[in-house]
């Protein structure tokens, strides 16, 4: 079983920056393709970013192309998202997400373990 913590959101104005964090515990997530989801009110989850398990592939959503910046640290058993540029239509409640396969995966019923999310708010 695999634990997931978000941390690094909050409030912030177009065009300002946030790092997101996602601290795994349980067992190592070196073999686990990640990646990271969004959910804004009224909307469906979406997938934002996701990485092979050894960081060698990445994919991103068009909206976020270019902005954000999805990275890995498997000794810390870390996975991250750098948003700059944000605008106000990237916010939403933000998920980490844990696939027990290898390759990136975009589906949310490919993802296994979930974590409790961590509110992005962007004003204008």
């Amino acid at each position: 079983q695999v634990q997931l913590v978000e941390s690094g959101g909050g409030l912030v104005q177009a065009g300002a920056s946030l790092r997101l964090s996602c601290a795994a515990s349980g067992r190592s997530i070196s073999t686990y393709a990640m990646g990271w989801f969004r959910q804004a009110p009224g909307k469906e989850r979406e997938i934002v970013a996701a990485i092979s398990w050894g960081g060698q592939r990445t994919y991103y959503v068009d909206s976020v192309k270019g902005r954000f910046t999805i990275s890995r640290d498997n000794a810390k058993n870390t996975v991250y998202l750098q948003m700059n540029g944000l605008k106000p239509d990237d916010t939403a409640v933000y998920y980490c997400a844990a696939d027990r396969t290898f390759t990136i995966a975009t589906l949310t019923s490919e993802y296994d373990f979930w974590g409790q999310g961590t509110q992005v708010t962007v004003s204008s």
